[in-house]
């Protein structure tokens, strides 16, 4: 073990990295009750989801474990999953079985790139600004879904948005969930989502909103209902190019910040080179691809790795005791199922990681009309438009305009216009 993790070379032990994988274990779990209650609503069978989403995140993070020997976790990303159930499926009227085939299609991509350094080309040719608003952006989106699934924001002929009936049992158990999770959160609690979504059940049950399954152990089943069942057929046809696109692109500098971000925290950065860099993107990449043929949105890595980090996690031991923590995940589908079919207990979850994605928007040049503009449009229309693509695509568009206008053409890289153009087609052509 100390050959294949290099615990002396870390300055780290196998005490202290199970001690890590378990408090990352615990900050990350909630994405197996979240994620499957999110793409449940697009017609997918709800425990098949749930076993895709453990299986591909056990998969990719074993890759990263074990090849790439980082502590960083790997599992369905949140925003991805929202883009995936509310604007392709719910907004665009696509089939789930399509949408996987893109997600098949994006992550085969992903490896390619994994392969080669057009990653940096691509990463490179998308401005630093929008990068941070497209983050930002998915962040309000999916606090705007968690606000609505809660119904504290509920639709009105005079104004298109309200305030819901705070007195109505379920958004008042969702505002109390929220406090609590708020609280756990100021404390600095490791596992406080997970733990505010345990408490926010027991209060949901004492109300009378929650009925507890005839048994909390179950065998794994129901992988058949999603298992292989995507459609490549119908993938190039219409707009679903920017929808792999979009998939490709998020991912890429999603995953690719995040793990400079928890490998820099864990000093493991060469002169700000990321070392074993393609066996950490691959691991991803594969997460995705599988993550399509079993049945669920794009992987991504978790900056809640960084959790375990901060407790003395250093290498891919950590990462190995988080997947086999998920693998005994499987066991209690009864369960999750039961949690995640309460918007009380789900909602505060959605709407503290969209809070914590809003942080980024500190990093943009507010002052720049050219770079903050943009990353405006971008910020404001996700959730306005209820398409993280169109958001994405209409700051993609003014960028660059704003740039030509201002004699600064020179200063967008060739790729970026190319995604304008691509953008501006999907926009005017595909969206109704």
């Amino acid at each position: 073990m100390e050959r294949l993790f290099k615990l002396k070379e870390r300055g780290t032990s196998i005490s202290t990295e199970i001690i890590a994988g378990v408090t990352t274990f615990l900050t990350m779990v909630y994405i197996v009750i979240v994620n499957p209650g999110i793409l449940s609503t697009t017609g997918m069978d709800f425990h098949g989801v749930f076993m895709a989403t453990v299986l591909a995140s056990i998969i990719a993070t074993l890759i990263m474990g074990l090849f790439a020997n980082y502590p960083i976790v790997i599992a369905p990303g949140m925003g991805l999953n929202a883009y995936f159930a509310f604007t392709v499926v719910g907004g665009g009227g696509v089939d789930w079985q399509v949408a996987l085939g893109a997600v098949f299609i994006e992550g085969i991509l992903f490896i390619i790139l994994s392969l080669t350094s057009f990653r940096y080309v691509l990463l490179d040719a998308i401005p630093a600004s929008l990068k941070h608003a497209i983050t930002a952006g998915i962040g309000l989106f999916i606090t705007f879904i968690g606000l609505q699934n809660a119904k504290i924001i509920v639709a009105s002929p005079a104004t298109l948005l309200t305030l819901g009936d705070l007195r109505v049992p379920m958004t008042a158990v969702t505002l109390i969930g929220l406090i609590v999770s708020l609280i756990l959160l100021a404390y600095k609690v490791r596992g406080y989502l997970f733990f505010g979504m345990l408490i926010t059940a027991v209060i949901a049950w004492m109300m009378g909103l929650l009925t507890m399954p005839d048994a909390i152990l179950a065998a794994p089943s129901g992988l058949s209902a999603t298992a292989f069942k995507l459609n490549l057929s119908d993938i190039f046809t219409g707009s679903m190019y920017t929808v792999i696109f979009t998939f490709l692109l998020i991912t890429l500098f999603d995953t690719t910040g995040t793990m400079l971000g928890v490998a820099e925290q864990a000093g493991l950065l060469q002169g700000n080179k990321f070392p074993r860099s393609r066996g950490a993107l691959l691991a991803d990449a594969v997460g995705t691809t599988t993550g399509a043929l079993l049945g669920t949105s794009p992987t991504s890595a978790y900056i809640e790795s960084s959790s375990g980090v901060a407790v003395g996690g250093r290498t891919g031991l950590t990462a190995v005791v988080v997947s086999v923590l998920l693998a005994l995940t499987l066991l209690f589908s009864p369960i999750v199922a039961v949690l995640a079919s309460i918007p009380a207990i789900t909602a505060p979850t959605l709407i503290i990681v969209g809070f914590l994605m809003m942080n980024v928007l500190r990093k943009i040049e507010w002052h720049d009309l050219e770079e903050a503009f943009p990353a405006f449009l971008i910020v404001v229309l996700m959730p306005l438009t209820y398409s993280i693509a169109t958001g994405i695509g209409i700051g993609f568009i003014v960028y660059p305009i704003l740039k030509v206008v201002r004699g600064k053409r020179r200063d967008v890289h060739p790729i970026f216009y190319l995604f304008a153009v691509l953008f501006f087609v999907q926009i005017v052509f595909f969206t109704h």
